[in-house]
């Protein structure tokens, strides 16, 4: 049966390329090591590793087995520290995913609240669009997913935060389209666009979803500063929510609204037959407080 030992073994040994650094870092001979290895692959039946002159290599069935024990090992972890902290509680881990947006700033306030009651209080962040904190929240390596689009939440429980996000585009202050107070969505399907790497899903409005073949997208991105980057160049304009990048006097961007206005309701979301820590629990009662 595989252990938790080897099984942390074989991932430092991934990450390091080499049996002897790995060994070194684990604090065991050589031998050992390979010896654990060995036997992970005789168990598995599957090679892991493909040996070269100066570095070792993981085979496709080994990065199969690289990914779930990442996953396999957070959990454990996560699953020590909440239990280590249910005797004389003073503190924990609380583990959120969070989309781009500034009504995030919401979450952050009730965590400071929260963090002056009970200083060894942690957060730990994960950004990420819906897809990607989703995943994780579905892993059980989230206590909670911050969402900003009209993402399917029917597998969820939620909490809408009452605030929310207002879609348009990012530009260049020199652009002409700068001069317009907001930009009519049919005008969306004339100029060349960097849209959510998702493209048409529901983490974009209605309108641009059923209109999607009709755009010209010349780049994706998942986190919009890099998009940002792509239009100070004069790529073309982001499309994405307002008041993620900076557009200030000194700022060669800015940013303008479609109209008819499109935006997108910021929730807290969590699995339905999530077992919460103390601190995790906590953190929502605080967060629901905050949004009556």
């Amino acid at each position: 049966m595989m252990e938790l030992r080897v099984l942390r073994y074989f991932v430092e040994t991934a990450r390091e390329k080499s049996m002897t650094n790995a060994a070194q870092k684990l604090h065991v001979t050589q031998p050992t090591l390979s010896r654990q290895i060995k036997d992970l692959e005789d168990e598995l039946g599957q090679k892991l590793f493909t040996r070269g002159n100066y570095h070792i290599n993981l085979t496709p069935e080994g990065k199969i087995l690289y990914n779930r024990a990442l996953d396999i090992l957070e959990m454990v972890d996560l699953t020590t520290m909440e239990f280590s902290a249910m005797h004389d509680f003073t503190g924990g881990d609380i583990n959120l995913g969070c989309a781009e947006s500034d009504g995030v700033s919401l979450l952050a306030k009730a965590a400071k609240q929260l963090q002056n009651e009970y200083k060894n209080l942690h957060f730990h962040l994960y950004s990420g669009n819906a897809e990607t904190v989703c995943e994780r929240l579905d892993k059980g390596l989230l206590d909670f997913a911050v969402v900003v689009q009209n993402v399917d939440i029917s597998k969820y429980a939620y909490l809408d935060l009452g605030v929310s996000d207002t879609w348009g585009l990012i530009m260049r202050k020199d652009s002409s389209l700068a001069e317009k107070k907001h930009i009519l969505i049919e005008e969306l399907t004339e100029i060349p666009l960097i849209v959510s790497r998702q493209g048409a899903t529901n983490e974009m409005p209605e309108w641009l979803q059923k209109n999607y073949d009709r755009l010209t997208i010349i780049a994706t991105y998942d986190l919009i500063f890099n998009a940002s980057i792509l239009v100070k160049e004069g790529l073309g304009y982001a499309l994405g929510l307002d008041k993620l990048i900076n557009t200030g006097e000194e700022s060669p961007l800015c940013f303008r609204p479609v109209y008819p206005a499109i935006s997108s309701p910021l929730r807290l979301i969590w699995r339905k037959d999530h077992q919460f820590s103390h601190a995790a629990s906590l953190y929502l009662e605080k967060v629901k407080t905050m949004c009556r």
